[in-house]
Parts: structure tokens; C-alpha cells; sequence
């Protein structure tokens, strides 16, 4: 009975399974031999690595690793339970109090992951007769909190603050209306006019929400991120963020005034019936978040080898897209072609999978190149030699 079952859903998963292969989207993992860093171990080989989101090089530093064997020989490797049984340890309280001066709010509290943040926090805010206005590239966790959330939903065209506005003002009688958008879309490296949002929103008294996955450790005096670097501390309702790219951890957190923050703790599914964050994650986010504040050295070495290689991509020939971050999009459009360059690239010593729909528009597949601070010189000179090579070899095809 469990075979012929095992059969018949096979079946029917196969054609499905196939169109993604005609089409260039079927997705493999990729096991890495080696943590992550500069460089990687793949099948035994060293390879650039030029594709991941730990752009300050946390993951490896030593006091966050110091910080994460201390906090096992204390908590061991599991939290135990959901939060609000016997799931919160001090390495939670301290995160959360470190979180809420990072981001200059009057508390914070910590989730096991930034999609689990921005699905909880439109869940527990909204609900019928609210409605969300969101942009519409904003990550998928955005899209699958509205849509979990049961608050109507106005998606604005992205960053266009009039059609924002417009929207607002059509739904004037709603009893809440939330505007949420990433600070930096992590598909194009582009920015949200923070700015002029925070003015919309003045306009037609709605509250906002800001995903700063992207720009927390980044951007800012301090790396707290686009709310920092525009001080709008009290223009902002909430920031949420992930503790698993700049700050080279794991987890998401929601920071805002304490009546946000216990909304949440109430009312937000994805905090409430889940595992807490391992202590140990907590202990080397904390860590973390203290060498983003004391090396503001390590943004601007990120800064400078975005810049070089963006520099000398285009140089070669690559078109870009018009990032103002160090995520470099480097537009390929053609899903096949793609994954074609990337190969190419892999090949010979340099990593960047492919990205694809429905990750990001049909006809706009691309490679994600995000350098990290810890490249060297010669780590982004020989991967531009590499790029160079592998466009004239695509293009003598």
C-alpha cells in the first residue's frame, strides 16, 4: 500500500520535475567541504567564494566562535523548547537587550529565523480591516506574512512613492495600515527612498516596517543599518533583521517600543509555536553585533571590494544592475545562459550559482556577486580574470 502510494506521488511529481529541467530551473544543493569564508572547499577543490551574505566575515571570527564554545559548555546545543515554556536563556535576554541599543529601540526579542520574523511580526500587527502596502520585489517571507496575515494587501510598484501614496489614500478607512519594504532588495542591491516613505506615511498617518536583512551590519555609523544612516530612529514603527548575513549567524529579530514587542511575544504564531534560537547562536550573534560596533573597519574594506569589482566587471564587459550596495547583480536574462556562466566560472576557481525564477522576474536571471571584507586584492584580481575569460568563452559559443 506505502509503495504503490510512494509510486503514484512520484508520478506525479515527475512532469513536474521535468518542466523544470527544460526550463533551467531545477535547483541542487551544493554540499561545501569547508565552512564558509573567502574561499571554499568544493569536491576537495579551493575555490573564490563570491556568493554568500556574510559580507563582514563574522562567521569565522574568533571571538564569535570563542563566544559560541562558551555558551555550549554553559546552555549545550539546544534551547529545549519554545520560548514562552522553558525555551529563553540568558544569551537570549543579553541578544535582545544588545539588539534593542543596536537599533536604538525600546526592545527587541529574537526569532530562529528572518523569515520566521517577518512572517510573525505581519501576523501578529494585522489582520482584517487592516491593510498592508508592500513592494512589490520585497522578500518572500514579506509576501507569505501578508498573505498568512489576513489583512488586505495593496502592493505598490517598487520604490515608486506616488503610487504608494495613491494606494494610501484609496484606503483611508482602514483601522490600520502597515507600509512594509526592505531597506536593501537582495536580489537588485538597490535602496528603498526611506525617506521619502517615512513622508507618505506622515501624510496619511500609516505606520511603517522596515526589513533591514541586508543593511544591518553594512550601513550606518555604528552598522545598524539604513535607519541609522538616515537617523529616522522615530520616524521607523519596527525594524526587523537576520542574524545570518552580516552579522554571520542564524536567526531574526523585531525591534520596536516594548507594546510592538509584546504583541509579538502574544500574538505572533511563528514565535510562539516554534523552538527558541539555540543559546549558542544567541551568544556568537551577541558577539557579533560588538565587532560591528567596534570594527567599522571591516565595512570599509566591504565597501572598497564591492567597488573594485564592480569597477572592473563592467569593465569587462558585465552589465549590472543599478545597485547602491555591495550586492552586485550581474544581469545574464536567460536562465540556460546562466547557469552556463556560472559553470564556466566554478570551473575554473570561482563560485557563483545562478539565480533564477521565480527568485527574481522571468528574463532576468543573474549572478548574485557579493564580495566579503575578508577578500583580499588578490582574491578579487584573479576572480576578475576569471569573469573576463568566461564572458569571451560565452560569447565565441
Amino acid at each position: 500500500m506505502g509503495e504503490t502510494l510512494r509510486a503514484t506521488l512520484d508520478d506525479t511529481l515527475g512532469p513536474t520535475l521535468a518542466e523544470l529541467d527544460k526550463a533551467a530551473l531545477r535547483r541542487r544543493l551544493r554540499p561545501l567541504d569547508s565552512g564558509i569564508g573567502p574561499r571554499v572547499t568544493v569536491d576537495g577543490r579551493s575555490v573564490i567564494q563570491l556568493c554568500s551574505n556574510d559580507y563582514l566575515g563574522l562567521s569565522s571570527h574568533p571571538l564569535v566562535k570563542e563566544a559560541t564554545t562558551n555558551a555550549v559548555s554553559n546552555y549545550g546545543s539546544g534551547a529545549g523548547s519554545a520560548r514562552l515554556i522553558v525555551g529563553t536563556s540568558l544569551p537570549h535576554v543579553q541578544l535582545e537587550a544588545r539588539l534593542a541599543t543596536f537599533k536604538r529601540t525600546e526592545a527587541a526579542v529574537v526569532l530562529p529565523s528572518g523569515y520566521q520574523a517577518n512572517v510573525g511580526i505581519l501576523q501578529a500587527l494585522t489582520g482584517p480591516g487592516d491593510v498592508i502596502f508592500s513592494d512589490e520585489l520585497n522578500h518572500a517571507s514579506i509576501i507569505d506574512g501578508c498573505r498568512l496575515s489576513r489583512a488586505a494587501v495593496e502592493v505598490y510598484r517598487h520604490r515608486d512613492v506616488n503610487h504608494l501614496g495613491t494606494l494610501l489614500s484609496v484606503n483611508a478607512g482602514a483601522r490600520r495600515r502597515l507600509i512594509i519594504t526592505e531597506t536593501v532588495f537582495a536580489m537588485d542591491g538597490d535602496l528603498a527612498p526611506l525617506n521619502e516613505i517615512v513622508a507618505v506615511a506622515k501624510r496619511y498617518n500609516a505606520s511603517i516596517a522596515v526589513d533591514e536583512a541586508h543593511a544591518t551590519g553594512v550601513f550606518g555609523a555604528t552598522g545598524a543599518g539604513l535607519v541609522e544612516k538616515y537617523e529616522l530612529w522615530d520616524s521607523i514603527d519596527v525594524q526587523i533583521g537576520t542574524l545570518s548575513k552580516a552579522v554571520g549567524a542564524l536567526g531574526g529579530f523585531i525591534a520596536g517600543s516594548q507594546a510592538v514587542i509584546d504583541t509579538v511575544i502574544n500574538s505572533a504564531r511563528t514565535f510562539i509555536f516554534t523552538t527558541g534560537l539555540p543559546p549558542m547562536v544567541a551568544a556568537a550573534a551577541q558577539a557579533a553585533i560588538q565587532i560591528i560596533v567596534d570594527e567599522p573597519t571591516r565595512r570599509t574594506k566591504l565597501w572598497r571590494n564591492a567597488s573594485f569589482l564592480q569597477e572592473h566587471l563592467v569593465a569587462a564587459g558585465y552589465t549590472i544592475t543599478e545597485t547602491a550596495s555591495p550586492i552586485l547583480p550581474v544581469l545574464v536574462g536567460d536562465s540556460a545562459t546562466s547557469i552556463s556562466l556560472s559553470e564556466t566560472l566554478l570551473k575554473n576557481g570561482v563560485l557563483v550559482p545562478a539565480i533564477r525564477p521565480p527568485t527574481v522576474p522571468p528574463g532576468t536571471a543573474r549572478l548574485r556577486v557579493t564580495p566579503m571584507a575578508t577578500h583580499t586584492k588578490s582574491d578579487l584580481t584573479t576572480a576578475v580574470k576569471v569573469f573576463t575569460d568566461a564572458k569571451q568563452q560565452l560569447e565565441t559559443r
